[in-house]
């Protein structure tokens, strides 16, 4: 019975244990990644150019875990290519709501 709660609590807190904080040193290297690749074709401002806009107004209303599938496995049919290979599920979260302006004190249209 202890062995059944036990395995219960973890699978409980495993979500909220996989939801740790980015160090500041890589959030500075995914600023990086988003400035200079992601900017390459979505414009140096995010705004828009090969690719869509990446602004709060543009990614508000689209759902966090569409946007952080795009960023990992990129769009087939698309230049958009996949970033799995160099950021986690957790990275590229933490990018799409920094798109969004979701991430405290951050901004990237500076």
């Amino acid at each position: 019975m202890a062995k059944h709660l036990w395995l219960a609590l973890a699978a409980t807190l495993v979500p909220f244990l996989a939801h740790g904080e980015i160090p500041a040193e890589r959030q500075a290297e995914l600023r990086h990644l988003l400035a200079h690749d992601c900017g390459s074709c979505h414009g140096l401002r995010l705004t828009g150019g090969l690719g869509p806009p990446l602004t709060p107004a543009a990614l508000g209303h689209k759902p966090t875990p569409a946007l952080t599938a795009t960023i990992r496995y990129g769009r087939p049919g698309t230049p958009m290519p996949p970033w799995n290979g160099l950021v986690s599920a957790e990275e590229a979260r933490w990018l799409v709501e920094l798109m969004k302006g979701e991430v405290g004190g951050a901004s990237t249209h500076e």
